[in-house]
């Protein structure tokens, strides 16, 4: 038996034949064999039909390869899993509905009552909120650690820690953490490293090659582009030793599948392949078809959009740096950062993500993505359009003032993903937004202090 992602006739996914660029066109594809249309078919169907009785057997015995039905697999959703799973260096991945299911469906099969996870606290909020209010109720605990202190990661893994998380580039903070280190500790303690890559993609950054064991991504952002598509994936590096850490959902017999041992049965890739027939067949939250085919056409313009996004955010982040009402700036590839060295080891370029404070504080940075007309006041990121928005009243808002404190949210703070516009309307646009945001501020306070001591709130 073979993990449905880890195969193909085409040695265009094979990293040492093809460069990136190469494979973020090709990986995963071949000409379509009835028709030899070279683009990837849609194939928009629930199910598949069976040569006979014993093949079908076999099929639900997973003893034989084959689609049965689209929610465990189908062969558009496959092309995309082979092609990402190239592009991470893996050898499989299971696409998702979203990037939180993919989270969802790792969890699943790595985590069980009784179990924690140990996870960073520059996260995204709503991978926090999935943990403390959702993997909660299955009672799985949550071990909060400052994502730049290694020795806190050793102290708070024990023998019920199922794994540790954290992401490449901290949401919204910014930070990179030590791959290097944090893997080595977390395999020292029998565990594996999880790697939430969504704001590098694997342009940028391949956790994988620094240690990861786990990769997922939400495709939703800038592995498709567009703002038009809704999905996730989770990458499998194969190199985990499940069976010697008592992961038994991944090694050893499968007590939902009579004779299955997916260490056994799906050397290759079995964490990918326990996802697939243990996670997203019962909790069918697999991506759809059209959804997979409409990203695959986004990931053949993934390194040049990549490039553009990092070069506007460069000319943006040293703009706002120089901006004397903007009181601070973050960008991983300004010297100022916190973890410029890490980035500077671990990403091949600095990202499309800025974040900044306006002197005015908390009213002018609501203000602030209010004003602006080129940029779009919304929640994503990763678009080829300019996107902003304040976390602390939004995307965090729903965490208490300290666990938005330790997330590196701060009241001020508005999140800026850099599109690929002429960087010269960008500007514009930001400035026009600053000043007439700072210009309401400057008037609050003016009308705050010219009350009486009674008067004011």
């Amino acid at each position: 038996m073979q993990n449905m992602s880890d195969d193909t006739s085409d040695g265009i996914d094979d990293p040492e034949r093809c460069r990136f660029g190469t494979r973020s066109v090709h990986a995963g594809q071949s000409p379509d064999p009835e028709t030899g249309a070279m683009a990837p078919p849609l194939y928009q169907t629930t199910s598949y039909v069976f040569d006979d009785a014993d093949s079908a057997a076999d099929l639900y015995a997973l003893e034989s390869e084959g689609h049965i039905y689209s929610r465990i697999s189908n062969p558009t959703v496959q092309t995309l899993e082979r092609r990402l799973a190239s592009l991470e260096g893996a050898p499989g991945a299971v696409a998702t509905a979203s990037g939180m299911a993919a989270l969802d469906s790792a969890v699943l099969v790595l985590a069980e009552a009784g179990d924690n996870v140990v996870l960073s606290t520059d996260t995204y909020g709503g991978t926090t909120a999935y943990f403390s209010k959702t993997a909660a109720r299955r009672d799985i605990e949550t071990r909060l650690v400052p994502t730049l202190e290694p020795e806190a990661y050793e102290e708070a893994i024990d023998d019920d820690t199922a794994f540790v998380h954290v992401e490449t580039i901290g949401n919204p903070s910014l930070v990179t953490p030590d791959f290097d280190r944090l893997s080595t500790i977390a395999h020292d303690h029998g565990v594996p490293l999880v790697v939430d890559n969504t704001f590098a993609t694997p342009h940028l950054c391949r956790p994988l090659e620094h240690g990861a064991d786990v990769v997922w991504e939400s495709t939703t952002k800038w592995l498709h582009g567009s703002g038009t598509t809704v999905g996730g994936i989770l990458v499998d590096g194969g190199q985990f030793p499940w069976g010697e850490h008592g992961y038994d959902e991944i090694s050893g017999q499968n007590h939902a599948y009579h004779d299955v041992d997916f260490s056994r049965d799906f050397p290759d890739a079995p964490l990918a392949a326990a996802v697939r027939f243990r996670s997203t067949r019962s909790l069918g939250n697999q991506q759809s078809p059209f959804d997979a085919w409409q990203t695959l056409q986004g990931l053949e313009s993934l390194p040049l959009r990549m490039d553009k996004h990092c070069e506007n955010a460069t000319i943006v982040a040293e703009y706002l740096a120089d901006h004397d009402d903007v009181a601070w700036v973050t960008y991983p590839g300004l010297e100022s950062h916190p973890t410029h060295d890490n980035a500077s080891n671990y990403l091949s370029d600095f990202g499309g993500m800025i974040a900044f404070g306006l002197e005015g504080g908390f009213a002018a940075g609501k203000r602030f993505c209010e004003e602006v007309e080129v940029a779009q006041f919304l929640a994503n990121i990763g678009d080829a359009k300019t996107l902003v928005i304040h976390p602390a009243s939004t995307t965090h808002g729903q965490l208490s003032p300290e666990e938005q404190k330790d997330a590196g949210v701060t009241p001020d703070l508005v999140r800026l993903s850099v599109g690929i516009e002429d960087p010269a309307d960008i500007l514009a646009d930001i400035d026009a937004a600053i000043e007439t945001a700072s210009a309401a501020a400057d008037e609050s306070r003016a009308g705050t202090a010219e009350r009486s001591p009674e008067e004011r709130p």
